[in-house]
């Protein structure tokens, strides 16, 4: 790269106008940590030539297949694929899904040079069946890569990653789909006040989720999109989803009080990270991103498989089986004003219970609802099927996992979820299991857990934690002459096989006060299932 850092691909003007260049810096560290600390501190931000290096550095060190295509590569194919075509005129892959390209601050010939780019990749890479976020990356590395072929070459090195605990791009439909889950039990966590509103606004709120990568990688401006690139190729997926949830709450803030469409909210969140300079700097976006608590990587990456274990269990695994299987569509026709039928709560109430279920379960899990003869109305968010009660041969025993919880609508709004979420406290180390068995807890947490960034996900079975009794794990239990929830000095619910009595009371489970009047009489009872249409 020339000084000041420029290549043939970048409008200088525009690029003068985005990101200051203050001239070359040298980087010397070599330890991850430090790395980190410079990547947050944008100590390459603005220094093209320095950022053109340090990405090079980065991408070379990360482990990839024996054989993944190289500058050379690109040199031998791109004649041949690309023909006598111009690079405007050239199709985007299959993959990209109608993706457009960001041009950032790059010419014309920039612009066509990121076409000739994805086209190479996808003749390299015929697995890759869905991946909108590359044009974007292509472009970014383009602004940083001296010719075509060593952009090339440094998207090939992102895409061919075989370290299997290190997750970089997503390359099919079943990932893609499982991160905007994710993404969406992180917001259900993380910014409840901003998913409320999202529930409140949109038919379908793992629609406006499913754009999470979309602010980040294609309505981020540049001077955005290259800070968080910079951190991400130092620490990891888990950057996007801090940066994605940064950008969600900036936009609640933002929005407060203003009226919202159902029809529109995608676009405005989309507007927002478009204009985000505006109102919100680099350092402050990222500022945000790491004040927030999140799980560890290995959370992460445990939550990322069993919203993927669920799709599979649903067969949705291809966007073209997306369109009868739209994740939570056929529940929000159900919630819908018009079609809505329950004896027990109204519209708005079951839109608020339904912002507290995690995104997987919306595609199968029960949800227990109970009005008594004195119009008190409470329930139970059911984290496993009541069928596992028959595993234990007719004898009473408790089975779910932590994301269970219970409830109470009337005379007054309360949640109560399992004690370890408040109290992480009451984990200790556990002891090592075989391979075979599964993570281990000491595999994911060396100590009780201080910090919320080191807690332990409620989505994961009680083998995964020692607690100090059973009463904290005793999630579900039944048989045929009762269905109980929570346990241990108590039920938080507890109704009779005929569905006619029931009681509730303090237990150790969710630590709850009663949810109604202590011994009642049942007026109605509903379990809510949700249940894809096309299964008979």
């Amino acid at each position: 790269m020339d000084s000041p850092g420029y290549n043939c691909f970048v409008d200088r003007d525009k690029m003068d106008a985005a990101i200051q260049d203050l001239g070359p810096k040298e980087l010397s560290c070599t330890e991850l940590q430090e790395l980190k600390q410079l990547a947050r501190q944008g100590y390459w931000a603005q220094s093209h030539a320095l950022r053109g290096k340090v990405y090079q550095r980065l991408i070379r060190d990360i482990p990839c297949r024996t054989v993944t295509p190289d500058a050379s590569v690109y040199s031998d194919i791109v004649g041949k694929i690309v023909g006598k075509h111009s690079g405007s005129s050239l199709p985007l892959p299959e993959f990209v899904d109608n993706t457009q390209v960001p041009s950032y601050c790059l010419n014309a010939r920039g612009e066509g040079a990121v076409r000739k780019i994805l086209l190479c990749i996808a003749n390299q890479f015929p697995d890759i069946s869905f991946c909108p976020a590359l044009p974007a990356v292509v472009a970014l590395l383009l602004h940083y890569s001296l010719d075509e072929a060593e952009c090339f070459e440094k998207a090939c090195r992102l895409l061919a990653c075989n370290d299997p605990g290190r997750r970089l791009i997503d390359q099919s439909f079943l990932a893609f789909e499982s991160s905007c889950m994710t993404f969406g039990d992180l917001v259900n966590k993380y910014c409840q006040a901003a998913h409320r509103l999202m529930v409140a606004v949109s038919e379908d709120v793992l629609q406006v989720y499913a754009d999470w990568q979309r602010w980040l990688f294609g309505e981020l401006p540049l001077s955005h999109v290259a800070r968080v690139f910079d951190v991400f190729l130092v620490e990891g997926y888990k950057v996007l989803y801090r940066v994605a949830l940064a950008i969600l709450k900036f936009f609640h803030k933002a929005r407060a009080g203003q009226p919202l469409a159902s029809d529109s909210v995608k676009q405005d969140i989309r507007a927002f990270a478009r204009d985000i300079a505006k109102t919100v700097s680099p350092e402050r976006l990222l500022e945000k991103a790491f004040a927030i608590r999140l799980f560890s990587r290995k959370e992460i990456q445990l939550l990322q498989l069993a919203n993927e274990a669920a799709l599979k269990q649903k067969g949705i695994t291809v966007k073209q089986q997306s369109v009868s299987l739209s994740r939570r569509q056929f529940v929000h026709l159900a919630v819908h004003a018009q079609n809505f039928r329950s004896e027990i709560v109204s519209v708005k109430e079951m839109r608020d219970i339904w912002s507290w279920v995690p995104e997987r379960f919306a595609l199968c899990q029960p949800l227990l609802l109970i009005k008594t003869t004195q119009k008190e109305v409470c329930g139970a968010y059911l984290s496993t099927d009541w069928s596992e009660r028959n595993k234990s041969g007719g004898k009473l025993c408790f089975f779910g996992t932590g994301e269970c919880f219970v409830f109470r609508l009337q005379p007054e709004v309360q949640r109560y979820e399992w004690v370890v979420i408040k109290h992480p406290e009451l984990t200790k180390p556990a002891p090592l299991t075989p391979p075979e068995a599964g993570p281990a807890p000491s595999q994911l947490a060396h100590g009780a857990p201080s910090d919320p960034a080191d807690r332990l996900s409620p989505f994961l079975a009680t083998r995964h934690f020692n607690l100090p009794s059973k009463t904290e794990s005793m999630f579900m239990a039944g048989g045929n002459d009762c269905l109980i929830v929570g346990g241990g000095g108590g039920q938080a619910l507890y109704i009779d096989g005929d569905l006619n009595r029931g009681r509730t009371g303090h237990c150790d489970t969710f630590n709850n006060q009663p949810l109604c009047s202590e011994n009642f009489l049942v007026a109605a009872v509903e379990a809510w299932g949700f249940q894809d249409p096309d299964i008979q």
